[in-house]
């Protein structure tokens, strides 16, 4: 049996980078997307706000490995050859913006209507209201939650490997298939993920303790 190497460690650690990369870019162009959906959603015509909700409840109701393959394979119909990171970072993208946009929508619905009225008194149209007023405020409320799915998001990631992509999971599976040591290389890959979300998952917590305290 071969014995896990310095190669194969720096290896893992560039599928950590793709995985990295993969995040970014799609918590990236998944949030301009969102803050698309949350405006539609918040808007003040009803048939932009049901087509909003109608992708929103789509997106939710999809797993993400459908959309992967939707993205991949069903994409490869119209002879169009999609990249791995494309098909991953388009389809992580859909996903993301339709979780933020809704996490975002509750966010600028629980400021008071009061702060819209006092934005209005002072002459302010709607969409400077927005913009001005509650949309800072709204960004405060949204940071646990925002924060905490970008934990969700990272380990989604995992998920491109089934598309061929080379990120973390998928680094580690390849690895395994030459060393037959699962219990030490998934390990590793699990610790890595570990590294990741753990401190993001005590910023999320503890933003939210201070939020609340804030409050009372």
């Amino acid at each position: 049996m071969d014995h896990f190497t310095f190669v194969q460690f720096v290896y893992l650690l560039k599928g950590l980078g793709w995985t990295l990369v993969l995040s970014a870019l799609s918590f990236v162009l998944g949030s301009i997307g969102g803050f698309g959906v949350m405006l539609a959603r918040v808007s003040r015509f009803g048939i932009v706000r049901a087509v909003a909700a109608v992708f929103i409840q789509g997106v939710q109701g999809i797993p993400l490995l459908v959309l992967l393959f939707i993205v991949y394979f069903g994409v490869g119909i119209f002879g169009i050859d999609v990249p791995p990171l494309a098909a991953a970072g388009i389809a992580l993208m859909v996903y993301v913006s339709a979780f933020l946009g809704e996490i975002w929508r509750g966010s600028v619905e629980s400021i008071e209507k009061t702060q819209w009225e006092a934005a209005e008194c002072l002459g302010l149209s709607r969409w400077q209201s927005l913009i001005l007023v509650v949309i800072p405020q709204a960004v405060r409320l949204s940071l646990p939650a925002t924060v905490g799915f970008l934990v969700q998001v990272l380990k989604s990631t995992s998920l491109a490997s089934v598309v061929g992509f080379v990120e973390l999971t998928r680094a580690g599976q390849i690895i395994n298939n030459s060393l037959f040591q699962p219990f030490l290389v998934f390990a590793l890959v699990g610790g890595f993920y570990f590294l990741l979300c753990y401190p993001l998952s005590k910023w999320s917590r503890a933003m939210e303790r201070k939020l609340n305290v804030s409050r009372r």
